[in-house]
């Protein structure tokens, strides 16, 4: 049991506990590696900002079904009396605003373009209904 430990300080390269002394020497390192940090973070908020493929068809597909269901509520309201066509009109004007994600799926693209143009011609129709009362 005669093993001497080896002393922290001659540890090399690794983690080493120094006096207190040493203590007031490192704080400037430990400011330098605060702002380092705060750049590290800024890097990986910029990569959650990128969006993949997956998420750009997911947020298409939303949008795409919030038009749809305001052109139902546009067709309900029409053959209901027409009394609440105008909120769903301005509903749907909106929802057509929306910036579009483009999907690398040819197939969903041209139904989104469907919807979209059946959305435009329903805008279209009301506007020519203002225009002729």
């Amino acid at each position: 049991m005669g093993a001497s430990r080896p002393s922290r300080a001659s540890a090399g390269g690794g983690f080493s506990v120094g006096s207190a002394g040493e203590s007031r020497e490192s704080a400037p390192a430990a400011k330098a590696g605060a702002v380092g940090g705060v750049s590290s973070v800024d890097a990986l908020l910029a990569l959650q900002a990128t969006e993949g493929p997956l998420e750009r068809r997911r947020r298409a597909m939303g949008r795409a079904s919030r038009i749809l269901d305001r052109l139902d509520e546009i067709k309900l309201s029409m053959l209901g009396g027409g009394a609440a066509a105008g909120v769903a009109l301005q509903d749907l004007a909106q929802a057509v605003r929306e910036e579009r994600a483009e999907t690398d799926d040819t197939g969903l693209e041209g139904v989104l373009n469907e919807i979209e143009t059946r959305a435009a011609v329903e805008l279209a129709k009301a506007e020519m209904g203002r225009v002729a009362a």
